[in-house]
């Protein structure tokens, strides 16, 4: 038996060498498995419903009249007989495929000699956001358009025949030798287009646009929606090159186009597992603009302040169908908010029944069949037999749509520009290629004069090695920017070079203190307190005031104080260290501060915002040494009512500092003295059954006002926090543990938040136009909307409407059985992210009050006052908190000035947070890599959902089945 020459580049040439006795699969096997499939138990039963349900919605329909889509209705000629729906059509067509497979094989190879001949090369995209595009893109795109033209135009049989027409002759055009394709070509051929006699190829030809919309429905491939114009490759040497990206608009013109509305400005986030989608906030607070494309964000960074415009409605983003509100259509960000948006994904309504396909990402070709499957997964099913052209954004509601826009300005670019990647050698060039490792940044022709002197000759030496390269143009006619290679890091998975690298990346500021930065400190040590001060201050050095940090700490910016008053109420003071004395405004010291805004903290080390002369000895609160503060000090009754408050600055000696283990050895034992040898060195004057006393004193009364705040509506959701011990000489993980919350932690929290809420009141009564506060903004209510759907189907019983009752919510009707603290810790990560990032703002320019609340602390007025040393609002706090009390100067700084250095904070702040993650997630993954142990198994049949947990303590890794 002679077996069947395959051509070269076929799929079973891709399958690898087969036994000599394995039977080839046919082509006839594999349609009839699908066909098995289709028939089989559930689904079957489904679709003899699904059918007879859509019937009779066409005949409804049919009452009316009806038009002729050539996608979901076919009408007999012949007369008598009701429309039938594309699904029961389709389902036919299987049967006769199964039957004719030799023409079906036929039909598919000429359709993908016809692709092959046809392939488009304008979306080619590579790993790191370059798009390239040839001729043949708009040849083709031109034939879509005239196609879809002519048949809008007449709508009659004819049309449809010179269509098919034109599919015969594809067909009998020789074909060529199969080409490997990448698997974005593969997924792009996956698109929604004309097929053949199945139901993809009885649908009506459709726009480049419309395409590209198809295709992403499909498998969540991006495609640009910019203008053919910026889809050209760049020839090479054969002529001038073809402009990308379109040109920036003027200044004027976004000023009026601003003003007009026309316009929208935002920050531009880039999702950064998937490069092509981008995005900007709504200013009404819907859903956000989405940017498709490197072209449609038009050489704009992440973070970027840009200007866009909206795009025609034909041309947004179809998240759902417009017959049904059922279902989550997107997943956005935040994050950072590090959750990034996801594609389209709509459930189906009828319980028990689930469509799922399967097939091989890596088989490049398709049939027809498997496009509709993946198409039946992500649509809702009832639109295949409802909806006509369901696909296209003109016949679906606004609330299912998604709008999508272009930069045409970038106001201010955020973005640094620089990044850490590696070096490619291109041999005919006399250019290197900077290829990042954030694929959200494009890749950069590198001079080689800014190259290693041995790279042209021994590329192969700096394969592992990170260097650092900054963006210096981007020319419009170009996928590729051109940049300076800045530095050398070192090897790749390595510590310090990949820590270097994140600094890098996220812009953070890790060199030396300058000379002239560092002569706005004192010079002359030790310092002393002046007389002259000391007369302007409250003297507190004789009370009993302590610190309670991590045992690690060295920056002490805040302590605390409580003392039993002879009427049975207690005086409570907090006392933050006051760094706006040393930190003068508009000096050298002021300046470098607000630019770096915030210290970075990382596993293995800080970058702290100030130099650590101040840090760790002009302004940390050590023990039993005279420090400068601000205090607030309240009289408090036995249950935690606020009878009074104080605010001014003072001089405090604090006599020990305590560590949250030590405040939690006292909180566990209130009537057991610990042992003074197990405590730090202590002042004489305060014995330890004094301090003991204060801190018991200060938890009974943190408890008292946790009640009242999460009995007055507030949220908290604590998220895991991962530590780690490390090697004293090499610095390396030798262990890592989920950090635990206890009460001590509380106690200071507590506090802490009672004087940022008291100094935001306090200063924005003072300052109504200038004041500098902090606020939460609610959920954004889409992701809100989807996260109660999924508890809905889970069967959850989660109130979202309102912070504290979600926090009642996710406390009380979890259950108490095994599975409660894995349900609390997936359904705390789930509720985290709707939220949104808290923020700093200036209240002169946020014109209503109501925005200013915080959402999750239920306050109307909050603010930080109580970290000078590692954040530069609270600097900024404590000088306007000077001025309201007549003890320090007026600020300098205007409305719109705070507000800029606001905003500046909450990018620092943003990037701190992301900087911090990553290093966390760098020492993890050398930790597992070194040291971890993996244990094997396999999950039962009947696990619907698994969660995996890491045991830190015995370093294994395992599976938990989750019952929700």
């Amino acid at each position: 038996m002679e077996s069947q020459q395959q051509p070269k580049g076929s799929s079973q040439s891709r399958e690898g060498k087969r036994a000599p006795n394995q039977p080839v699969m046919s082509q006839k096997d594999a349609y009839a498995r699908l066909l098995s499939q289709h028939h089989s138990g559930k689904f079957r039963s489904y679709l003899d419903q699904f059918v007879q349900e859509q019937q009779l919605q066409a005949e409804r329909n049919s009452s009316g009249g009806a038009e002729l889509d050539g996608i979901c209705v076919k009408r007999n000629q012949g007369g008598g007989k009701e429309p039938e729906s594309c699904l029961s059509l389709y389902m036919e067509k299987l049967n006769e495929r199964a039957v004719s497979v030799t023409e079906a094989s036929g039909l598919k190879q000429g359709w993908i000699a016809q692709r092959q001949h046809n392939k488009r090369r304008g979306t080619s995209a590579s790993q790191d956001g370059d798009v390239e595009s040839g001729e043949e893109g708009h040849v083709r795109h031109a034939n879509a358009r005239q196609q879809e033209k002519q048949l809008k135009g007449t709508g009659s049989k004819a049309s449809m025949a010179e269509m098919q027409s034109n599919q015969q002759q594809n067909k009998k055009k020789p074909k060529k030798k199969n080409t490997p394709k990448s698997k974005m070509e593969a997924k792009l051929d996956g698109s929604g287009c004309a097929r053949d006699n199945g139901i993809i190829g009885r649908m009506v030809p459709k726009s480049h646009h419309e395409k590209a919309k198809a295709a992403q429905s499909q498998d969540g491939t991006s495609v640009s929606l910019t203008p053919d114009k910026n889809k050209s490759r760049n020839k090479g040497g054969k002529g001038k090159k073809k402009q990308v990206f379109e040109a920036y608009m003027s200044s004027e013109e976004v000023s009026a186009g601003l003003k007009r509305g026309e316009l929208i400005q935002g920050p531009l986030r880039i999702n950064p597992k998937k490069y092509h989608e981008a995005f900007i906030p709504s200013p009404d607070g819907t859903r956000d603009l989405f940017l498709d494309g490197v072209a449609a964000r038009n050489r704009a960074l992440n973070g970027d302040i840009v200007v866009v415009k909206v795009l025609p409605r034909d041309q947004w983003k179809v998240m759902k169908s417009d017959t049904d509100g059922e279902g989550s259509s997107e997943q956005e960000s935040g994050t950072d908010r590090a959750g990034a948006p996801a594609g389209s994904k709509v459930t189906c309504s009828s319980a028990d029944v689930i469509v799922e396909a399967q097939y091989s990402d890596g088989e490049e070709e398709q049939t027809h069949t498997d496009a509709l499957a993946t198409r039946v997964e992500k649509m809702n099913i009832k639109t295949l037999g409802s909806t006509s052209n369901f696909l296209e954004p003109q016949n679906v509601a606004d609330k299912f749509l998604q709008r999508t826009a272009k930069v045409v300005y970038i106001m201010e670019q955020k973005h640094s520009r620089a990044a850490t990647g590696f070096l490619r050698f291109l041999s005919d060039k006399n250019f290197a290629m900077f290829s990042p490792m954030d694929h959200r940044v494009p890749r950069v022709n590198v001079p080689l004069a800014d190259c290693p002197e041995d790279f042209p000759t021994r590329p192969g030496d700096y394969t592992n090695t990170l260097f650092v390269c900054r963006i210096t143009d981007w020319p419009d006619d170009s996928t590729f920017a051109e940049g300076q290679l800045l530095k050398s890091l070192g090897m790749a998975g390595e510590i310090e070079p990949e820590t270097e690298g994140i600094l890098t990346d996220y812009d953070v500021d890790f060199s030396d203190f300058s000379d002239e930065v560092l002569q706005c400190l004192p010079q002359d040590l030790p310092w002393i307190i002046s007389p002259e001060e000391l007369l302007k201050r409250r003297d507190l050095r004789e009370e009993c005031i302590f610190t309670i940090d991590p045992s690690t700490a060295r920056d002490l910016d805040d302590a605390l104080s409580c003392r039993l008053l002879p009427d049975g109420n207690f005086e409570v003071g907090v006392h933050i260290a006051d760094v706006s004395y040393f930190v003068q405004e508009g000096s050298a010291l002021d300046l470098i501060a607000s630019r770096r805004a915030t210290s970075v903290y990382l596993v293995q080390k800080v970058i702290p915002m100030l130099p650590r002369l101040l840090c760790e000895e002009l302004c940390s609160l050590n023990p039993m040494t005279d420090r400068l503060t601000f205090s607030v000090i309240w009289k408090l009754t036995p249950e935690g009512k606020i009878l009074s408050e104080w605010f001014g600055r003072s001089m405090i000696r604090s006599c020990v500092k305590l560590s949250y283990d030590h405040a939690q050895s006292m909180i566990d034992s209130p009537d057991t003295l610990l042992d003074p040898k197990v405590l730090p060195p202590c002042d004489p004057k305060h014995p330890v059954d004094e301090i003991h006393r204060a801190v018991v004193d200060l938890h009974r009364l943190a408890q008292k006002l946790r009640a009242q705040r999460f009995q007055g509506g507030a949220l908290r959701l604590d998220q895991l926090k991962l530590a780690f011990t490390l090697d004293r000489e090499t610095g390396m993980p030798q262990g890592c543990y989920i950090y635990q919350y206890r009460d001590s932690n509380k106690l200071v929290e507590e506090f802490m938040l009672l004087a940022n809420m008291a100094v935001a009141h306090q200063v924005y009564r003072s300052f109504p136009q200038q004041a500098l506060l902090r606020r939460h903004p609610p959920p954004q209510a889409k992701l809100v909307d989807d996260l109660m759907e999924f508890c809905d189907q889970m069967g959850l019983n989660l109130d979202f409407s309102s912070a504290g009752a979600l926090h009642r919510s996710l406390h009380e009707t979890l259950g108490m059985d095994e599975y409660s603290s894995a349900r609390k810790e997936v359904l705390t990560h789930m509720c985290s992210r709707p939220m949104q990032m808290a923020v700093y703002y200036c209240t002169g320019v946020l014109k209503e009050e109501a925005l200013f609340r915080h959402y999750a602390l239920n306050v109307p007025f909050y603010t930080h006052f109580t970290s000078p040393i590692r954040r530069y609002a609270d600097v900024l706090v404590h000088r306007l908190l000077a001025t309201s009390l007549a003890c320090g100067p007026h600020l300098g700084l205007e409305s719109d000035d705070i507000q800029k250095q606001a905003s500046h904070c909450n990018d620092k702040k943003t990037a701190s947070k992301r900087v911090q993650e990553l290093s966390c997630e760098l020492f993890f993954s050398v930790f597992v890599k070194v040291t971890a142990h993996f244990c094997h198994g396999h999950l039962s049949s009947n696990c619907h959902k698994a969660l995996i947990r890491y045991d830190y303590s015995a370093n294994w890794v395992a599976s938990q089945e989750v019952h929700f």
